[in-house]
C-alpha cells in the first residue's frame, strides 16, 4: 500500500462559513433540533430548486420514507423505483410492508427506462393492481428523462417522486433536478455534492402536503396542551446546527458542481480516446453536476475488469468503487418483479458488469488527479 495521501472517492469540501452558521446557533442556543437554520435552509433550498416548499429531514432516506406516507403506501401495494441505485432508494418500500418492483436502466441516461416502464405498468393495470408510487432515481448527478416518464405515469394516474439524492444542481430542460415528481428528495451525506454531514430534504409544490411531514417527522404530535398523539410519527427533522452548515453549503453549490464537471472533463479528455472506455452520458437537454464520474470498461476490447482497476488505484491508496449493484440483484429482494429495458436486454447488469466510479471530489486537487490519470493510463495502454 502507497504512503502516499489517500484520495477519496467524494470527500466532504467546506467553504469555511460553516463555523458562522454553527457559531450562531450555539451563541443563541438552538442546539436541539429545528430552530431559525432550519427554517432558512428549508426557504432558501426551496427557492434555489424553484419549488413553493421544502422539509429537512434528517437524511434522503427520511425524505423518501416520508413521501411514502403522504402517499399512503401501505402493507400489500406496489411501489415501483428504479434499480439501479443505492439500496436507500428502496428500503422505505419495505418500511411500509409494500412490495417493490424494479424497473431497469435505459442507455442514454442510466437511468429509469421508459420502455420498461410502459411495460410494467400495463401489465399492474391488466391485474389491478397499479402502485401507488413510482421512485425515480436520478444516478450520479444525471437527470432521468422525466418528460417521458412523468407523462407515462399520469396516464396511469400514479404519482412520481424524484430521488434527486445525488443530483442536486443538476438541471433537465432549464429546470433543477427534483422538482418533476409529486415529491422530491435530497441528501446531505457526507460524500454528496453539498454536505450536512448527514441529511436530506423533502421537496414539493404541495405545501399542505409537507406542512403533514413535518408533523410526522417531529413524531406526531398533536395540537394539544399537552403531549397528545393519534398517529404513529418519526423523529426525521434536521438538527439547527446541521442546517447551519447545509446553509453555507448550499451558498457554495454551483461553484462545486463546475469544480465536479471541471474533474470530468479531464477524464474525457484523457481517456476518450481509448478504445474500450466510455463514459455516463449528458442527455441533450439536460446538466449534469457529474457528482461522480463515472466510465465502463469494454471487457472485449480492453483485458482488464473493474476490480482490476480498483485494486490497482487501492494499491496507491486511492479509492474507486464500483457501480452500484441494481436492486434486482440484491439478496435482500430476492423474487421481487423486475422489467428489463428490452427482452433479454439488461441494462443495469451490464452497467454493474463494467462500470467503475473515480475520485470526483470538488477538492481533489489537479496533482491528485494526475495520479490517479497516471494509474489508469498504464492499466489501459495496449
Amino acid at each position: 500500500m502507497s504512503l502516499q495521501e489517500k484520495i477519496f472517492l467524494s470527500s466532504p469540501h467546506m467553504s469555511g462559513k460553516e463555523q458562522d452558521y454553527i457559531k450562531d446557533a450555539f451563541e443563541t442556543n438552538w442546539i436541539a433540533p429545528l430552530g431559525p437554520n432550519v427554517d432558512n435552509f428549508e426557504r432558501e433550498l426551496a427557492a434555489y430548486a424553484g419549488v413553493r416548499d421544502a422539509a429537512a429531514v434528517s437524511s434522503g432516506t427520511a425524505a423518501i420514507h416520508l413521501a411514502l406516507l403522504l402517499l399512503d403506501v401501505k402493507p400489500g401495494d406496489n411501489v415501483f423505483c428504479s434499480s439501479l441505485t443505492f439500496i436507500a432508494s428502496a428500503n422505505p418500500i419495505l418500511y411500509q410492508g409494500a412490495e417493490p418492483v424494479f424497473i431497469d436502466s435505459e442507455p442514454d441516461t442510466w437511468n429509469m427506462s421508459p420502455n420498461a416502464l410502459e411495460h410494467a405498468l400495463a401489465d399492474a393495470e391488466r391485474e389491478g393492481k397499479l402502485p401507488k408510487a413510482v421512485i425515480v432515481v436520478n444516478l450520479y448527478g444525471q437527470s432521468a428523462k422525466m418528460d417521458e416518464l412523468v407523462e407515462i405515469c399520469n396516464r396511469y394516474a400514479v404519482p412520481v417522486i424524484e430521488d434527486a439524492a445525488e443530483s442536486l444542481g443538476a438541471e433537465y430542460k432549464g429546470k433543477k433536478s427534483g422538482t418533476f415528481g409529486k415529491f422530491g428528495i435530497f441528501s446531505f451525506n457526507g460524500n454528496k455534492i453539498i454536505t450536512t454531514s448527514g441529511g436530506g430534504m423533502l421537496v414539493s409544490d404541495d405545501v399542505e402536503a409537507l406542512r403533514r411531514a413535518r408533523f410526522l417527522a417531529t413524531q406526531a404530535r398533536d395540537s394539544a396542551p399537552y403531549y397528545q398523539h393519534s398517529v404513529a410519527g418519526y423523529n426525521y427533522r434536521m438538527s439547527n446546527i446541521l442546517a447551519g452548515v447545509g446553509r453555507a453549503q448550499l451558498e457554495v453549490l454551483d461553484d462545486r458542481v463546475t469544480a465536479r464537471r471541471a474533474v470530468f472533463q479531464r477524464y474525457l479528455e484523457a481517456f476518450q480516446e481509448v478504445d474500450g472506455i466510455a463514459f455516463m452520458p449528458e442527455l441533450e437537454g439536460t446538466f449534469h453536476n457529474r457528482w461522480l464520474t463515472t466510465m465502463t470498461i469494454n471487457r472485449k476490447k480492453l483485458d482488464i475488469k473493474p476490480m482490476d482497476l480498483i485494486e490497482a488505484l487501492a494499491e496507491e491508496n486511492i479509492e474507486a468503487r464500483r457501480v452500484w449493484k441494481p436492486l434486482h440483484l440484491q439478496p435482500l429482494f430476492a423474487g421481487a418483479k423486475y422489467y428489463p429495458h428490452e427482452k433479454n436486454k439488461d441494462i443495469s447488469e451490464k452497467l454493474f458488469e463494467e462500470g467503475v466510479c473515480l475520485p470526483s471530489g470538488s477538492n481533489m486537487t489537479l496533482e491528485q488527479q494526475n495520479r490517479v490519470l497516471t494509474i489508469i493510463t498504464k492499466m489501459v495502454q495496449p
